[in-house]
């Protein structure tokens, strides 16, 4: 059975700070509580004040500067690196002189950084944040497979104590139940970051056979989910048969916590990247989907999008409005293009709040529209009032303005596609403005818009 362990970790960045001189203190601690968010800065004058404090808690990153009055700063960070506590914790050394002693003697000492502070504060402030960005800590969701307790325990404490989120199941059959894609009616990986599994297993499949369900089954891919893989035998044969199966690298039984822990790293930002990269290219399919002013989707997404919304079985009720904003050549004449603007992205803020149901587009100018699914007649003819109404309140920039509205749908027209359901509410939104404007139409089944007050009356 899947147990999870591991936590939730400290809210905020716990940060030291050490460094000989006051002023230099104050302005790193500074730099860095502006550049991280949340950042907890110790400030210590010395390297055995600084001893003291890691003593007494736990820190996420170290600063210290190369000379201090009592020690010598690598001097320091090999202390910090004899300790239980603090063994990977990320040692930056900040001097103005980076001499051939700290490039050479740095590596050794266990320093994961340095900084040139001739360079100047504004530059470490840049050097921070991205350093920072890159060294965030173990923060990952991790599918443990192992049937031996004994070895599971050890493994878990190793990866939790790094901050890990396990969750262990000591078979293949349970770990793809976990990693049943959502389409099949499972999780997915989703839940997940990484898997680490023993190649050998005893039930029926092997860690082998879980790795290659992962890649052909499954789909899933190296970077999609990152698989690590534990053997027991340092065999170039192994190694072949895991790479193989589409491990992303692998470690030798027993296991290095060092060793272990690096791999872990190395995949962990490999799926980092990925979803990196995922949320990049939806953003940009957003921006590229998305009409800048407004907030809403463009014409061209309806068109490739559209079609399919109104045909699809799950869409029923489906409707169609087209929204029309008021005398708005006159807002422009009046107040200016720039106020012409502000009425037209609080408009689109108005539809994407009342309709995030629904896909609404720029239908051009100071024309939208708004393909709602799944609304029954008298909902929707109400949703189309209530946004008229609505729109009235609204007054950007001290304008206020009006709004005229078409609406058609499928239950009355059975079997339209969505280009005549755009053509029947256009006809009633001709009907809305020729009647005065500020109101809803709809066109029913005989073809003759009507007021929506009538509608909903009659409905």
């Amino acid at each position: 059975m899947a147990t999870k362990q591991g936590g939730e970790g400290m809210a905020n960045s716990r940060i030291m700070v050490v460094d000989s001189s006051a002023v230099s203190r104050e302005i790193i601690a500074r730099i860095i509580r502006s550049e991280i968010d949340g950042a907890e800065v110790t400030l210590c004058a010395s390297g055995e004040e600084a001893l003291e404090q890691l003593e007494a808690g736990e820190f996420e990153l170290v600063t210290t500067a190369l000379m201090l009055a009592d020690m010598d700063g690598l001097d320091l960070c090999r202390r910090l690196r004899a300790s239980r506590d603090h063994h990977f914790t990320p040692v930056i050394v900040i001097s103005g002189d980076a001499d051939e002693r700290l490039l050479k003697e740095g590596f050794a000492a266990g320093v994961t950084d340095y900084f040139d502070k001739s360079l100047g504060y504004p530059a470490f402030g840049r050097f921070i944040k991205a350093f920072s960005q890159r060294n965030t800590g173990l923060v990952g969701r991790v599918l443990y497979v192992e049937d031996s307790m004994t070895a599971a325990t050890v493994t878990c404490r190793i990866m939790q104590r790094h901050g890990l989120k396990i969750t262990h199941v000591t078979s293949a059959e349970e770990a793809l139940a976990l990693l049943q894609p959502q389409e099949e009616g499972g999780q997915g990986s989703g839940d997940f970051d990484i898997v680490v599994t023993d190649f050998y297993l005893q039930n029926e499949m092997t860690g082998g056979d879980l790795l290659h369900a992962i890649r052909t089954r499954y789909n899933y891919s190296r970077q999609e989910l990152p698989v690590l893989m534990i053997t027991g035998k340092d065999s170039a044969r192994t190694q072949i048969e895991a790479f193989h199966a589409g491990a992303n690298d692998f470690v030798n039984k027993p296991l290095i916590e060092e060793l272990l822990m690096a791999r872990v790293r190395s995949l962990l930002l490999i799926k980092q990247q990925y979803d990196a990269l995922q949320r990049q290219a939806q953003k940009m399919e957003q921006v590229a989907s998305s009409d800048t002013l407004t907030g809403v989707r463009n014409r061209h997404y309806m068109l490739e999008h559209g079609e399919q919304l109104c045909a699809g079985p799950r869409s029923q009720p489906f409707w169609v409005m087209i929204v029309d904003i008021d005398h708005f050549k006159a807002i422009n004449d009046n107040h200016g293009h720039l106020i012409g603007d502000h009425v037209l992205a609080a408009m689109g803020g108005l539809l994407n709040r009342q309709f995030p149901d629904a896909m609404v587009v720029r239908f051009g100018g100071e024309e939208f529209a708004i393909l709602l699914p799944r609304a029954l007649r008298k909902d929707a003819l109400r949703r189309a009032e209530k946004l008229r109404r609505s729109a009235e309140e609204l007054c950007p920039e001290q304008v206020r303005f009006t709004i005229s509205i078409g609406i058609a749908g499928g239950e009355e027209h059975p079997g339209a596609n969505l280009n005549t359901l755009l053509g029947l509410a256009d006809k009633a939104l001709y009907a809305s403005k020729s009647s005065g404007r500020n109101r809803v139409s709809l066109t029913p089944a005989d073809g003759r818009p009507a007021p929506v007050a009538e509608a909903l009356t009659g409905s």
